[in-house]
């Protein structure tokens, strides 16, 4: 099928032909060596500097683009230092002149390929650095890997929509490409490239962002909200040492106990909804209307897509339950409702090595993802304010942040942005273009909409249903993911 758009012609059956043919020959393998590589974010790499993956995935994407050989092509790797002579995590950056398009206007491409750390859980049969290419039952080609959807296809993809668009000749505006190694860690090394690349970035009308999630696998998906975050290391100290239990216990508080108090000062435990008024925002219409029109789409695969724990009951399976099985509330709790996560633990002995002691001190790692529209470093202050003032039996009680990032609200779609959307989701889907909120967070989102208040911003990408992220068994839809990329080639096509 194809679709008409402004201006020109593009047939978009050849396009994801020529799309197909890049990722068969040449992507998916690029992916696998990629896969292979542990190029942890600097976050949980202190190391990386001396430890060099970083270096070799942004070497080796950058090795790839120059081979492409794309017309009027030029890239750089920069690298940048820290006030204190340290070096920052390096980026890529590559511009593309415009192709008779008399638009003096910029379409800007970002990626990431910085990767969280392993995880535990991985199938018996996959491993984080170990790639392996599966079908399905459902016939659908899955990459398993750590970085794989997350992001370290985005570069290539990129690069792809681009020759489809030059296969044909088709006209286009100068787009250029910000890819960092930072994003898993907060992107903080990435502003200040930002502000070295003000000038070459030029005037961004469109920013197409290849680091987001979709609803299903069977259409465009367009993220209109991201959540932001606060995060950082709670400690409770009661002691200088461990202490037998028996001796102990009764008398001396727990560390564990004090922590579950101060945690009850920003969280209601029966139901998970965070106390401080002000961590929570009013949805906005239209984002509610949308999440409806969603919920009718998705329906209980909003919940089913997780891995949910079960066990036998009497010869019948017994499930864990979501917070909700309503699909509206589902999507507004994971996309508009701050959250907290306990990501890690400090303090606790393992399981065969745990004895009869009081322990010292209790550590954990919290993970508050914020609404859209909540002010990050407020946020950070008011909850370290919550957390170590007035604290139980006088214990030590103390929250390191480790940084905020606020989210991040669509600009609202302009005519052509929301025809091309359509347009491409019907021509490489065979069905509308659906729009879904993230739960996850994109700090450069918000660092571009301010920079660039007018821009339209494709904020799109693979992970989908059980694809992973984080967690163990990630993995990238390759259908899914050869679709999107000529979908990016159609609207950049449709640029006016």
């Amino acid at each position: 099928m194809n679709a008409r758009v402004p201006a020109q012609l593009l047939n978009t059956a050849d396009a994801l032909t020529h799309v197909t043919q890049a990722w068969d020959s040449d992507i998916t393998q690029r992916i696998t060596d990629y896969i292979a590589i542990p190029a942890k974010s600097p976050g949980f790499d202190a190391d990386w500097a001396a430890h060099g993956h970083i270096d070799t995935v942004l070497r080796n994407a950058a090795d790839w683009v120059a081979a492409q050989k794309v017309d009027g092509l030029t890239l750089q790797v920069l690298r940048l230092n820290k006030p204190d002579g340290s070096a920052r995590t390096p980026v890529l950056f590559f511009e593309i002149p415009a192709h008779q398009s008399s638009s003096k206007q910029t379409v800007l491409m970002y990626g990431h390929l910085d990767k969280q750390p392993e995880f535990t859980g991985w199938r018996n049969d996959l491993g984080p650095w170990t790639a392996k290419l599966e079908t399905g039952k459902d016939g659908a080609a899955r990459l398993y890997g750590r970085g794989s959807a997350d992001d370290g296809y985005a570069v290539y993809a990129s690069i792809a929509a681009v020759q489809a668009l030059k296969a044909q000749g088709v006209p286009h505006p100068r787009i250029v490409g910000l890819i960092e190694t930072c994003e898993e860690s907060g992107s903080y090394d990435l502003l200040p490239y930002v502000d070295a690349l003000k000038t070459s970035l030029g005037d961004v009308s469109l920013v197409v962002c290849l680091d987001s999630g979709a609803g299903n696998y069977d259409q465009l998906w367009l993220t209109t909200s991201l959540r932001g975050m606060a995060s950082g290391t709670l400690k409770v100290e009661v002691l200088t040492e461990g202490v037998h239990s028996g001796d102990a216990s009764g008398l001396v508080p727990s560390s564990f106990r004090i922590m579950r108090q101060v945690l009850d000062r920003l969280e209601d435990s029966a139901t998970g909804r965070l106390l401080p008024a002000s961590f929570h925002c009013e949805v906005p219409a239209d984002r509610l209307a949308q999440a409806r029109a969603t919920a009718q789409i998705l329906g209980d695969e909003i919940h089913k897509r997780f891995p949910w724990a079960h066990y036998d009951c009497g010869g019948s399976s017994t499930f864990t339950l979501p917070t909700t099985t309503d699909p509206l509330q589902g999507l507004l709790a994971r996309t508009w409702a701050p959250t907290l996560s306990v990501t890690g633990a400090e303090g606790f002995p393992a399981l065969k090595d745990a004895g009869n002691v009081l322990r010292p001190y209790t550590a954990f790692k919290l993970s508050l993802r914020l609404p859209p529209l909540v002010e990050a470093a407020q946020a950070v202050q008011q909850l370290k304010a919550l957390l170590e003032d007035n604290a139980p039996y006088q214990a030590k009680v103390t929250f390191e942040s480790s940084g905020g990032a606020t989210g991040w609200n669509a600009p609202s779609n302009a005519a052509w942005f929301e025809q091309a959307l359509n347009a491409a989701s019907q021509a490489h889907y065979a069905a509308p273009c659906g729009y879904i909120g993230q739960g996850g967070t994109i700090p450069l989102m918000n660092m571009l909409s301010q920079g660039f208040p007018k821009a339209q911003m494709m904020v799109c990408g693979v992970l989908g249903p059980k694809s992973n992220a984080h967690g163990p068994n990630e993995f990238l839809h390759l259908d899914y993911a050869k679709k999107l990329t000529a979908a990016v080639a159609s609207v950049i096509a449709a640029h006016p």
